[in-house]
């Protein structure tokens, strides 16, 4: 690795270790479909998201539901304290596209259609609404 890519890559190793966030990989559904439910939250305080999510008839909406816990988790340990009502936020969350699975289905004629499985990333960040107001 070239001097100049190690510095950088250290840079966001410490930028990483002031953010609070929660990652799920390989989620066996299509991007799409997780992206109309990252939609619904965004920007959302995490109470009222997580009622959302638990009440909302998305099969993926389940899975984010999870990830949130999860990053309101992540924020609590590196900050040695409960999170309060109001005081945290979904500030950003975005869906990649995952592994693709590529499969054959039989179709008239001798012909194969071809189907793609496809799956997903998640990446969740939540934060106080004091310290989004001191960087801006």
């Amino acid at each position: 690795m070239g001097a100049r890519k190690k510095i950088s890559a250290e840079k966001r190793k410490e930028a990483l270790k002031t953010m609070y966030f929660a990652k799920l990989q390989n989620v066996p559904t299509s991007p799409r479909k997780m992206r109309l439910v990252a939609d619904m939250i965004r920007g959302m305080e995490v109470n009222r998201a997580l009622g959302v999510l638990k009440f909302s008839s998305k099969e993926a909406s389940a899975r984010v539901e999870k990830l949130l816990r999860s990053a309101i988790a992540n924020w609590e340990q590196k900050n040695e304290r409960k999170a309060e009502d109001g005081e945290l936020f979904v500030t950003k969350i975005y869906v990649d596209g995952g592994a693709m699975l590529k499969r054959m289905r039989p179709a008239p004629q001798g012909r194969g259609y071809r189907i793609r499985k496809r799956s997903n990333h998640v990446t969740l960040f939540v934060d106080s609404k004091n310290t989004n107001d001191n960087q801006n």
